[in-house]
């Protein structure tokens, strides 16, 4: 038995994988995802999230030619939906890698169904955050000023803006996170090269998996590789959603400047996170018919994660309360009566519904154990956590320490636009992958089945099939 995928001594009196599957059986049923035709409902998801993601170069297109003047930002508000779009997608990403790192490190191996397409869900999410600031920038002909290179002006990136923070903190998340995921790809790979039918299939696949042959020599120094990636990988969950929350907390703005904000985003990320995992593994499971593999059993442990840090995150709208009043600063007290009850209180209210009201369901065992319902729930989650962004920059910014220059911020149709066109690259990009790679990690739910067990007993007149 291999370490990247541990086993206890004994059989599991539930097992995670139903359907009584078989090594054999789960090669012929993650691999006939991609090996077989192209279902005409992925190619109508495709057309639609392919037709967003062209409204959004489009959109930056006009962007650059226009400029900044076309959003909704004012004085003020000078940072409007861009950051707040920011912020979300780095947040989505989170899920993914505290799947496949922390979790593996503690060895829960339930993560085996879902870590690869929550690996790929991070790698996307992150390059639609990445547009975000770049964009942000007002001269996005100068965007490479952010990157420690020598320009024809000798000038370096100024190490103290926050902006720099977000470059360096966010392109290592995507880096350690993308080799990551192509390392625990490289097994699958082979699987699929040595089953492929064309040439062409067979030389991509053959690159792509860089001459893995399954010996004991190659699965040791895979399991090695993984395991100091994971180690890597395990601080940056915590460290990059504390460093895009430090943009705020350096600064004096009544509503930003708090030590809450890296603990509080953390949670945040993990919850709106896991509830884009449920929802696109709710999906997927349901399309290509894959309930043995992502059972009710894994949507269940999900949901606890979810409970937790949901409350993690309610108890932080609380804490930010008591803090403004202990503090006896007026202007600090006035930014949170100003949330609860000013001009931006439905987003609030909104925020505070789906962030810490409905997350409380998941208490109950019959919710847990509903698709339906968790479907809702988590997309419910995801619109919270988006406000939750919109209310911390809009309602700090909006009104500042000189009420001459209090203005109500609205977003325009171009800001809209960019939005749900990054929700079309997002989606493209994952539909490309569920119909050219495994969404499902094979050697890893391998190594929780029954057979795998070096207990295991087959049953008389029964065989495991082949590896």
């Amino acid at each position: 038995m291999n370490s990247a995928n541990p086993t206890s001594g004994h059989l599991d009196p539930e097992p995670l994988i139903a359907g009584n599957q078989t090594f054999r059986s789960v090669t012929e049923r993650v691999c006939s995802i991609v090996e077989a035709k192209t279902p005409p409902i992925w190619f109508i998801a495709i057309g639609l999230a392919g037709s967003l993601a062209i409204l959004l170069f489009g959109l930056i297109g006009y962007l650059v030619w226009e400029g900044i003047g076309i959003w909704g930002v004012n004085i003020p508000v000078g940072w409007g939906w861009a950051i707040v779009n920011f912020v979300f997608w780095v947040g989505i990403g989170h899920a993914g890698t505290l799947i496949s790192a922390i979790l593996f490190l503690f060895r829960q191996r339930w993560r085996t169904s879902i870590n690869r397409f929550a690996e790929a869900m991070t790698l996307f999410a992150v390059i639609c955050a990445l547009i975000f600031p770049s964009i942000h920038v007002g001269r996005i002909w100068a965007a490479y000023w952010m990157f420690p290179v020598p320009n024809q002006m000798s000038m370096w990136p100024n190490f103290r803006s926050p902006l720099l923070w977000d470059v360096f903190a966010v392109s290592t998340y995507f880096t350690v996170s993308a080799l990551f995921w192509y390392v625990g790809l490289i097994p699958d790979l082979a699987t699929l090269r040595d089953r492929a039918k064309t040439k062409l299939r067979k030389i991509v696949f053959g690159l792509l998996s860089l001459g893995w042959r399954g010996g004991n020599r190659q699965w040791k120094h895979y399991e090695l590789a993984y395991l100091l990636l994971a180690g890597l990988s395990t601080p940056l969950v915590l460290s990059v959603h504390s460093v895009v929350s430090t943009d705020f907390a350096v600064s004096i703005l009544p509503g930003w400047h708090t030590t809450i904000f890296p603990p509080y985003f953390v949670a945040g990320a993990i919850f709106s996170g896991f509830a884009m995992v449920m929802t696109l593994g709710i999906i997927a499971r349901r399309i290509f018919r894959l309930e043995d593999f992502i059972t009710v059993k894994h949507l269940d442990k999900m949901s606890k994660i979810m409970l937790v840090t949901g409350m993690m995150v309610g108890y932080a709208y609380a804490c930010e309360f008591f803090i403004a009043w202990y503090s006896g600063n007026i202007y600090e007290q006035f930014t949170f009566m100003n949330r609860a009850f000013g001009p931006y209180a439905w987003a609030y209210w909104i925020m505070v519904t789906c962030n810490v009201v409905v997350p409380q369901l998941f208490w109950f065992r019959k919710v847990r154990s509903s698709i339906l319902a968790l479907f809702a729930m988590s997309i419910l989650v995801n619109i919270g956590m988006w406000f939750e962004r919109f209310v911390i920059v809009a309602s700090s910014l909006s009104r500042d320490f000189l009420p001459s220059s209090w203005d109500y911020y609205s977003p325009t149709i171009y800001d809209v636009g960019i939005f749900v066109g990054s929700f079309g690259l997002f989606l493209t990009l994952f539909l490309l992958f569920i119909r050219f790679l495994p969404m499902i990690a094979m050697s890893e739910v391998k190594g929780v089945l029954p057979q795998a067990n070096p207990h295991y007993h087959q049953p008389a007149g029964t065989h495991g099939g082949s590896r």
